[in-house]
């Protein structure tokens, strides 16, 4: 029997009981009503993505333009075929039309269509006309979506500038990697709806959301003194029997490149096909091919730049007063540093001679004693003031830096060797920068493709801009400089650089490859028109070329061709072209 107490108690319990169980049911029937009511979209939106496929649709790709608006890296429109496992109806006949349109393996497409998964990829950059007749059988689980592929117009033009993409659209090697931001536009996507198995819901249809295509990239390269100059350097390799040529145009006021080529090139179109009859026994020795082949030396790659880097020389002794254009040397033939006899060129000597005639002859003795005048701590500091101790910052990947002696271990020989452009090695870009900056007045500027970033309605989005820095010698200076090259021009080593009408300046170089006595050689020319106000500075360089291998007679031919031709395109006017004309009839 229960005591009164105990019941008592006993009604407590289940009061308690009872109030925690409707206290639960509050709590219950509140939370479904803040789910059903508070978060009734967003658990709406989780249960169609539950049963939402995705396949991504690739944005099309910006353009790559010349500085005349002509395109040179466009898009074609491709397909990707994939299949969705769930939704075939008959599997004989999708692995056969498949094999069949793709030409693809019965076992490849198989084991795709076999497998269990939300979506599978058959094949990528498949032909827009092959999709469409994909598409017409109508099969059910097939998807043909259409998307972009690279496409180069002028396939193996300026091939190591450039650069290309992969599978996936995306930048690999060149200016398509160093600007992919720009370039690679925003992925869309498409949507549809599926049963619990998997299999799409007609009625619901499909959502998309649309990629926007990437922006347009305008260069300064220019694409007819691309396609010049790459013809000079085929046509000079062929002859010369080279192991390869490399040409470079800038304009040394701005920095803007005009032209780099290095052949042989490869196709942009087809970047993975080695050139016939290269031979390779593994995955490791083809890759390594493919990276030589894809190679850039203009920026890549150092060399001994050889008595083109007299320039520099020249500039620094004149900037520090330590020489002038009236001071007088004489070269018997080769200069004796510490325990070092180093020879001239002409083993004969060339005599007594002022500094403009040491120069027009190139005399390795005149520009020893300029360096040994500069001493280490000077020169050094030249070197480092000219820029030549670090990149020059082209918008290209990969570039090398200078490998030169480190300044504690420079004595009198190693500065006489370096005074005349050997025993360190330097980048053609670096070279080529670095005369242009003495040239120009004295600002050192950025060698650089991008000009201008374009909107989809073709507006400047974006201007790029790029460094440049003053006072890397005296306007004096450089006035001087260039009057003393522009006679090296015209009656000195390089006269085969001279061209009827303009005014050039130059600097012939023949260097000898690592090891010495090799037997092979590097032969350059640089040059720079109008000599009184440059406004184009091209670099040649010919490697190991068989026969007669000297700068003068070998790369100084090839820029005056370069000039005769692009010197009027570019609406640079011959001397007293005014007065000629006042004369015609």
């Amino acid at each position: 029997m229960l005591t009164n107490n105990n019941r008592i108690a006993h009604r407590k319990k289940i009061t308690v009981v009872t109030l925690l169980f409707a206290l639960v049911l509050v709590g219950l029937f509140g939370r479904l009503v803040y789910l059903m009511v508070w978060r009734a979209d967003y658990y709406a939106g989780k249960a169609v993505e539950l049963h939402e496929r995705e396949r991504s649709i690739k944005a099309a790709r910006g353009r790559i333009l010349d500085r005349n608006g002509v395109v040179i890296a466009d898009n074609r429109t491709v397909c990707t075929v994939s299949v969705i496992h769930n939704q075939i109806e008959d599997p004989e006949t999708v692995v056969q039309v498949l094999c069949r349109e793709l030409g693809l393996s019965k076992e490849f497409v198989t084991a795709r269509v076999e497998k269990y998964s939300s979506i599978e990829r058959i094949k990528s950059n498949v032909d827009k006309e092959t999709g469409d007749r994909i598409r017409e059988y109508d099969l059910a689980g097939v998807k043909v979506d259409e998307d972009y592929k690279r496409y180069y117009p002028f396939g193996e033009l300026a091939s190591k500038v450039l650069g290309f993409t992969g599978a996936d659209n995306q930048g690999i090697i060149g200016l398509e990697v160093i600007y992919e931001e720009y370039l690679k536009g925003k992925a869309g996507n498409i949507l549809t709806v599926t049963d619990a198995k998997g299999i799409e819901v007609e009625e619901a249809g499909e959502r998309r959301q649309e990629p926007v295509k990437g922006k347009d990239l305008v260069l300064s390269l220019d694409m007819n003194i691309q396609s010049y100059a790459t013809q000079l350097a085929v046509q000079a390799m062929k002859t010369k029997e080279a192991d390869g040529v490399s040409i470079l145009a800038m304009n040394p006021q701005t920095g803007e490149m005009l032209a780099m080529v290095n052949v042989p090139e490869f196709d942009l179109n087809d970047p993975y096909t080695l050139p016939e009859g290269t031979a390779y026994q593994t995955q490791e020795e083809y890759q390594n091919l493919l990276n030589a082949m894809w190679r850039n030396g203009c920026i890549n790659d150092t060399y001994e730049p050889g008595s083109t880097f007299k320039i520099i020389t020249a500039a620094a002794g004149l900037e520090a007063g330590v020489v002038t254009p009236q001071s007088t040397f004489s070269c018997p033939g080769y200069i004796v540093v510490d325990d070092r006899r180093i020879h001239c060129s002409k083993r004969t000597g060339h005599g007594a001679q002022d500094f403009i005639h040491g120069t027009m002859n190139s005399c390795n003795p005149v520009f020893i004693t300029v360096g040994l005048r500069l001493g280490v701590d000077q020169y050094y500091e030249y070197f480092e003031k000219f820029g030549l101790k670090k990149k020059t910052g082209i918008d290209l990947p990969g570039e090398a830096g200078t490998i030169m002696h480190k300044k504690e271990n420079m004595g009198n020989v190693e500065l006489a060797t370096v005074s005349f452009g050997q025993s360190f090695q330097i980048t053609p870009i670096q070279l080529l920068t670095t005369a242009a900056s003495i040239v120009n007045g004295g600002r050192r500027v950025t060698p650089h493709f991008g000009v201008e970033v374009l909107d989809s309605d073709g507006d400047a989005a974006q201007v790029l801009s790029y460094p440049m820095e003053e006072g890397i010698v005296s306007e004096e200076t450089s006035e001087t400089l260039r009057g003393i090259l522009e006679m090296v021009v015209s009656d000195g080593t390089g006269k085969n650089g001279k061209v009827e009408g303009f005014r050039i300046g130059g600097k012939t170089a023949t260097s000898q490859t690592l090891p010495r006595g090799s037997g092979r050689y590097i032969a350059s020319f640089i040059g720079f028109a109008p000599a009184d106000d440059p406004q184009v500075i091209a670099l040649a360089i010919i490697n190991n070329p068989k026969g007669v291998y000297y700068g003068g007679q070998v790369a100084a031919p090839i820029v005056r061709q370069l000039y005769e031709n692009i010197l009027p395109y570019l609406g640079i006017a011959k001397e007293n072209a005014e007065e000629t004309d006042a004369d015609t009839p």
